[in-house]
């Protein structure tokens, strides 16, 4: 399967602006391909194939007065331009379609100059390489530093630099990952888990472990109101609205690290212990149209899934999701007798069929974990077999070491 492993760049005052006339030539290609296929479809013409848009808006362009900076940059980046295009389109078909699933993707629109989020990507015919003093040399920018927070596992088939809302600069290497080295890497056990996730507590376990709720967002809203009003007293487009808003993408991002930080650890600890895991499908879209949307949106339940779910694929674990539907709060986890709905202010509740007293997320998380059918793994029963397919997510300094750093 594929990973990111993503680093943090520092690159100097020439290399940045090297990265912005980069990050500019590709959003001018990737305009240009939009607009040459909106004027095909108005003109109820074909669209243009890729090597057509390619002649027409890298190559030829190149010797107009009008186009001629592109030659500035490394083709590549160009070309990748072009390639996310393609691909934006053929999503959009695919969603149109029906093929694709989840909600229904837009036609692709024009990047703005103004967009808070860069990027552009090298491929290995790019020629990018790192150094042996481990920096990142990119054609036309540089050899450009770059904090390793841990070694490569094998060598990566694309890098994508991108430059966050806080300006900050990041290093997103794509790696293909070995299964056989992946399954020596984990611990071998037959322990299976019941995940209930909440907001009170993030996750209760079947086995009575409560993991608390670290609430970054809300441990942050004082110094974000804070940065927030500043920003709001900022003349617009002057320089200080521009620092302004920069102060308070820092802490937003401040916010994003940690949480993902928090779901990387605690996803890595459950794969690393248990073979069998089981995780309610919960509605998070329509969670967070209710009261309480602050506080779903803060917990990143759906980030924290996606975590356990690629990570169940690459080491060899089982992931089971349930019905949202479930009635995992309304059953005796002792008798199995449905004890009907109960407000959220009730946390604790006696069975009316046996008088067992339940502790309600702890109650949830064991019927979790006998309706995905991993309870009678604990008495020497195979784990339910089958595999969830992994999505690609960007990866930081997480996981299971096995080298030292890099230097």
């Amino acid at each position: 399967m594929q990973l990111r492993y993503a680093f943090r760049l520092y690159p100097d005052t020439g290399q940045q602006r090297a990265l912005a006339r980069a990050f500019g030539c590709a959003r001018v290609v990737f305009n240009d391909a939009v607009r040459a296929r909106e004027e095909a479809r108005a003109a109820k013409q074909p669209f243009p194939k890729a090597a057509e848009l390619s002649k027409r808006l890298i190559t030829d362009a190149k010797q107009t007065t009008r186009r001629s900076w592109l030659g500035e940059v490394s083709a590549v980046v160009l070309q990748q331009s072009l390639r996310d295009v393609e691909t934006a389109y053929r999503n959009f078909f695919a969603s149109l379609k029906g093929d694709r699933k989840g909600p229904k993707m837009g036609a692709p629109h024009f990047k703005s100059r103004k967009d808070k989020r860069q990027s552009i990507r090298f491929t290995a015919n790019a020629r990018w390489a790192i150094t042996d003093k481990g920096r990142l040399n990119l054609p036309k920018i540089g050899a450009v530093k770059v904090k390793w927070s841990r070694t490569l596992p094998t060598t990566p088939s694309s890098v994508t630099v991108i430059k966050d809302a806080a300006g900050r600069y990041f290093a997103s290497f794509v790696i293909d990952t070995d299964p056989a080295a992946d399954a020596t890497r984990m611990p071998e056990t037959d322990r299976t888990i019941g995940i209930d996730l909440g907001l009170t507590h993030f996750a209760v376990l079947s086995d009575g472990t409560k993991i608390d709720s670290p609430r970054f967002l809300r441990r942050a809203e004082k110094k974000l109101k804070k940065a927030q009003r500043e920003l709001s007293r900022k003349q617009k487009g002057s320089k200080n609205r521009e620092k302004a808003r920069v102060k308070v993408a820092r802490v937003h991002v401040k916010v994003t690290d940690a949480r993902r930080e928090f779901h990387h650890q605690l996803s890595t600890k459950l794969i690393s212990e248990n073979q069998g895991i089981a995780v309610e499908d919960l509605s998070v879209a329509g969670l967070a149209r209710t009261r309480l949307a602050k506080s779903v949106h803060d917990a990143g339940w759906s980030s924290f899934i996606s975590m356990l779910e690629y990570k169940a694929e690459r080491y060899g674990r089982t992931l089971v999701t349930i019905g949202r539907f479930e009635p995992t709060s309304q059953t005796c986890s002792t008798c199995g007798v449905k004890d009907g709905p109960k407000p959220l202010n009730v946390r604790e509740w006696t069975c009316t069929a046996c008088g067992s007293v339940h502790d309600r997320d702890h109650n949830a998380a064991l019927n979790v974990k006998t309706a995905a059918g991993l309870a009678v793994s604990a008495c020497g029963a195979p784990v339910r077999p089958g595999a969830i397919p992994a999505q690609r997510e960007e990866t930081g300094s997480h996981g299971f070491p096995t080298q030292a750093r890099a230097a």
